[in-house]
């Protein structure tokens, strides 16, 4: 794992207080991470906005905002987040909708094996590394090229 996976920001969202300390307590114990959890889906969507996240995980039903809304409003602040859902209910169609309306990195049931959920964070945050630097190459190329349009009409100009 890098040192930036080891720094991670990761934000924890249940509105079950036991949840949170459990998860919360294992990935402190074992990893870097910086943990931040909400039991208010809407305290969450603030933290988001205003903070460098590099994974989100929330529960399904909650009483304020079910996971999948506030999982969208995550992707429509910050699309880069990987985003995993928690249920303890094991229900198919609703983990193809969450996959489908917000993009979702992951699906989890509960009781989630501590091993896997690792295994899935470190995924999820390897994609999302992945991706910036994507997008950083992209940037680059993007700028290459303009400069390289700059030098056409120069060149252009110069001879015409």
């Amino acid at each position: 794992m890098t040192t930036q996976d080891e720094n991670a920001s990761i934000v924890l969202v249940d509105d079950e207080e036991m949840v949170l300390t459990s998860l919360s307590s294992f990935l402190t114990l074992e990893t870097e991470y910086e943990v931040s959890t909400f039991t208010s889906a809407k305290a969450a969507i603030d933290f988001v906005k205003d903070n460098d996240v590099d994974l989100v995980i929330s529960d399904y039903l909650m009483p304020e905002m079910d996971g999948i809304t506030f999982l969208g409003h995550v992707r429509d602040l910050k699309p880069e987040i990987p985003r995993i859902i928690l249920t303890g209910y094991a229900d198919k169609e609703n983990a193809i909708k969450a996959i489908n309306e917000v993009g979702l990195y992951q699906y989890l049931e509960k009781p989630w094996d501590n091993d896997d959920l690792l295994i899935i964070l470190r995924n999820g945050l390897e994609k999302q590394r992945l991706m910036k630097k994507l997008q950083q190459k992209i940037g680059e190329i993007n700028k290459a090229y303009s400069d390289l349009q700059g030098i056409h009409r120069e060149i252009v100009k110069t001879f015409v």
